[in-house]
Order: C-alpha cells, then structure tokens, then sequence
C-alpha cells in the first residue's frame, strides 16, 4: 500500500511538472505570435484574415535570421494547408515578387504610398508563408558579414529547414498541416533541394510536425547542360558565342523575362519624365501590365513606417531595402548543376510535383524546362492537351507518373505577375490534386 502511495505521489509531481512545461511552452509561442501580428500596414485596405511577420533565427553562431510574412487564409484558415513560397535569384526576396506582385493578397500603388488588393490571391485556397532567403536577401540579415560573400545551395536548404522547424514551434497550430512548397526561378534548386532536406528530416519522427505532400515550382533553373541545349535549340561552341553576342548586344529594348511586353526604363531626366510616364499609363490601359512594380515595392518597404509595422529591420541594417541583393548574386558559392538527380528522389517519395513555364519567358524558356524534364525518362500518364481557363486555352500540359508539366500561355518568367486568372487555376488544380480542366 505504501508503495503504491509513493507511486501515486511521484506520477502526480511528474504529471504537474510536465503539464506545466507544456503550458510554459505553449504560453511562450503564444506571446510571440502575438508579438509578431500584424495589426494593419500602412495604406492597406480593410481584410478580415490574419497575417503575422517577423524573424526566425536560423544559426545563433553567426546571427543568421530569416524574415518571413505569414498572410492566413481569407476564409477557415484552421482547415487549409500551409504554402511556403520562395523567389530565387539566388539573393532575391520573396516580399517583393512573391508577395506583392504575384500570388500575395496586396498590390502597391505607383507613389509607394498605399496598397491594393490582388484580384487573385492565393491566399484564398491556402496559407501563405513568405520567406526571404538565404540571409542577406531584403529584411534577412546576418551579424558575420564573411556569410555574404559565401551562401550558396547547401546552406540555403539547411537554413531553411530550420527555419521551418523553428517557426513550427513559434505557431505550434500548424504543425502537422498539410503542407507544400511553391517558388519560381532560381528557386528550382531552392525547393527540391530543401524538399530533400524535408523527406530526410522526417524520416526520424514516426510523425513528423512538417507534413510534407509536394511542391510546384515555375520557370526554374533545373539543368545547366540540358537547360542550355533546350534553349538554344542546338549545341556548339560557335552557336554559343553567337547566342551570347546576340543577347549582349542585339536583343533591342525587350524585357528578356516577358519578350512581348514593355520593360521599365529608369528616367534619365525630367525631359522626357511627362513622355515616359505617359506612354507608362498608355501601356497599361492596353496591357492591364504595368512593368514597374519593382520599383514600387523598394519605396513602400523603405519607409520606416512599414518597417515598425512588419516588425522589420530591428537591427537596424546598414543597407536600404532591395529586391534582390548584388553582393549574393556576384558571390553565390555552391550551385548543382543539376536537380534532376533530386527529382529522381523526391519522385520516389511519392511526392506531388508540378512544374510550369510561361511561354514568353526567354531566360528561363519553356523549351528549355521541358527538354530538362524529359531527361527523367518518365511514363506518359496523360498524353499533351490544351487546358482551359474560362473559354480560353490556359496553356498545354502532360501528365507524367510522379510529375506533371504545364506550360501558361501568355505569361513571363514571374506568371502569377503575367497571367493572374490563369495562374490561380494551376495553383487550385495542384493542391486538389486534379489534372488542369480540358474544357
């Protein structure tokens, strides 16, 4: 009996330590979501979901931390699954592209002063998480200036990873959610490579808090063999030359990433300021595109305003805000050559994977990803057709066993920027897991 009564006594004292850990814990990411809320930015219309932003650090040595912007889901945010998005560059930020003017719910005004919203966010099917990496890239920042001059793939996947798992524990209730990785450009080393990092990470939990199911990358960067041949359409050292003369010094005022719409040129002077904003105003009304929301994007997140609003640049970085970072990009250290081995991989994990491509994009063409992909040697699941959005053809698409390609008809490197409509139904398609509608 007495033992029984010590018994009693040492699983109550162990019961209470441990409830009370777990509440300790959860009060503790409760005050920090709390404390990384978004009450409103500067200029945003009126929106009922919630949205949360701030820094998750990623290595204590070094004072690496990313910044991330979570938009919720316009409607039940409790039921739908969480998106990761990622721009690449490498050293581009997923704040300016992504968020504000691709998938994210607000649009920036021309005078920086305001927003707008998306007619067609993203985050009405899910929640978006956007991140921009590696350190060094917009509001992410690192206390070892050498981390500038030597990021490169590898570092960028790990830091991402714990990332993710640090910002679980900060928003335990998504943990366990159903959850997909999407990015365009270089960020198709960006997701497959931190997709790896994810399949191996869970490998160890019986249940892993990441509930990995896939991801959907666009206009990405797969091969630089194959992607080379698929762009030029043939390989030798004398084309080569010629191609690059041609792209150096003959390609004309053409926006090589949306070859038929107008780029956005800089005002040299006030001259020609009237003229240049009048043909701007011109090319939109025709277009429904204006080029220059680049531009917008690096005067609304300078203000100081937005920044104590986004909870960004606590540290007081000793830069302005940019949408892509120079130093990053002339001292990327470690790039594969090719992610194809890691589709392989992920395609084994049973992954869902989309690919697409606009079809105007020349950097990163159409030609060149599907040339890429068909190094994969996969079966035909559903041969190529034309897909619809509305009574239009969206674009064309092939169905693999493990892979599914799609091109989007009109649309540039940035598609969600080119083709909003259109983007919105790829992106709806992928998560029900449904082929693209033939009709």
């Amino acid at each position: 009996m007495a033992v029984l009564k010590e018994y009693f006594l040492f699983f109550s004292k162990f019961s209470l330590i441990f409830f009370s850990s777990i509440t300790a814990i959860v009060a503790s990411s409760t005050k920090q979501q709390e404390l990384d809320r978004i009450s409103a930015l500067p200029g945003q219309p009126p929106v009922k979901f919630q949205q949360f932003s701030g820094y998750v650090t990623v290595n204590d040595n070094h004072g690496r931390a990313l910044f991330y912007w979570l938009t919720e889901a316009t409607t039940t945010p409790e039921k739908k699954p969480l998106v990761l998005w990622l721009n690449g560059g490498p050293g581009c930020s997923s704040v300016a592209y992504g968020a504000s003017e691709e998938i994210g719910p607000f649009r920036i005004n021309r005078t920086g002063s305001s927003l707008y919203l998306n007619k067609y966010p993203w985050n009405t099917e899910a929640n978006l998480l956007f991140l921009e990496s590696p350190a060094g890239v917009g509001f992410s920042y690192t206390n070892t200036s050498s981390d500038l001059k030597d990021s490169g793939d590898k570092r960028t996947a790990q830091d991402a990873l714990i990332f993710l798992i640090r910002w679980m524990s900060r928003f335990p209730q998504y943990k366990y959610r159903e959850f997909y990785i999407a990015g365009e450009s270089y960020a198709g080393h960006y997701v497959p490579q931190l997709a790896k990092k994810i399949i191996d990470y869970n490998k160890s939990y019986s249940r892993p808090i990441i509930n990995f199911k896939g991801f959907i990358v666009g206009n990405a960067v797969t091969d630089n063999y194959y992607d080379n041949i698929g762009t030029q359409s043939n390989s030798s050292k004398e084309c080569d030359e010629a191609v690059n003369y041609a792209m150096n010094h003959e390609f004309g005022d053409i926006d090589q990433y949306s070859i038929y719409t107008p780029f956005c040129m800089q005002l040299r002077n006030e001259t020609t300021r009237s003229l240049r904003l009048k043909n701007t105003l011109l090319r939109r009304r025709v277009s429904g595109y204006d080029p220059c929301t680049e531009n917008y994007a690096e005067k609304y997140y300078n203000r100081p305003d937005v920044q104590k609003a986004l909870h960004a640049n606590i540290t007081g970085i000793p830069y302005k805000w940019t949408a892509c970072s120079d130093i990053l990009i002339k001292n990327w250290n470690d790039s594969e050559d090719s992610v194809l081995p890691t589709y392989k991989e992920l395609i084994k994990a049973g992954l869902r994977i989309w690919v697409f491509s606009g079809d105007t994009d020349s950097v990163v063409p159409v030609t060149a990803t599907r040339f890429s992909l068909s190094h994969l040697n996969l079966p035909i699941k559903t041969p190529w057709y034309p897909w619809y959005s509305g009574n239009q053809v969206g674009g064309w698409t092939e169905v693999y066993q493990g892979l599914t390609f799609a091109t989007v008809r009109g649309a540039g490197h940035e598609v969600p920027l080119f083709q909003p409509k259109r983007a919105y139904i790829l992106f709806k398609s992928f998560l029900a897991g449904r082929e693209l509608p033939k009709s």
